[in-house]
């Protein structure tokens, strides 16, 4: 799985997501543990996005709707995570969906980006499908 983008530099003891210790939360995932649902992983992309580990992004995402490289734009903070609403993800699911709220800052403008998105099993772990 994904190492760490060398682009990250202090790992923070707060977890990005809001879920606790980063070292207890979404920081086994990025050092390669598997997600155990697809909201554990949605919460794992929103806090690589806010670590600049687009690394982990990259590994997360189906092949077949994998981009080849995602850009990051300088000024843009990712600030806080919501789950607004999840579906499906079970133990015998193949498949499950996140909505969620991510709230970021842009240059000193606060902004939210509203999403429901779609995770399938791809190989035996989660991965993020795309945006219903």
């Amino acid at each position: 799985m994904a190492r760490r983008s060398p682009r990250t530099r202090t790992l923070p003891s707060l977890c990005p997501c809001g879920g606790g210790a980063y070292s207890s939360c979404c920081g086994p995932l990025h050092d390669g543990k598997a997600a155990a649902d697809p909201e554990t992983l949605m919460r794992s992309r929103f806090s690589a996005y806010a670590l600049d580990n687009s690394d982990y992004v990259l590994a997360t995402w189906h092949p077949e709707t994998r981009p080849q490289s995602i850009g990051t734009e300088s000024g843009l903070r990712w600030t806080r995570l919501e789950v607004v609403d999840h579906s499906g993800g079970g133990v015998f699911d193949a498949e499950g969906t996140v909505e969620f709220r991510a709230h970021y800052v842009d240059g000193g403008r606060p902004g939210v980006l509203a999403e429901k998105s779609r995770f399938v099993r791809h190989d035996g772990r989660w991965v993020y499908q795309g945006e219903l």
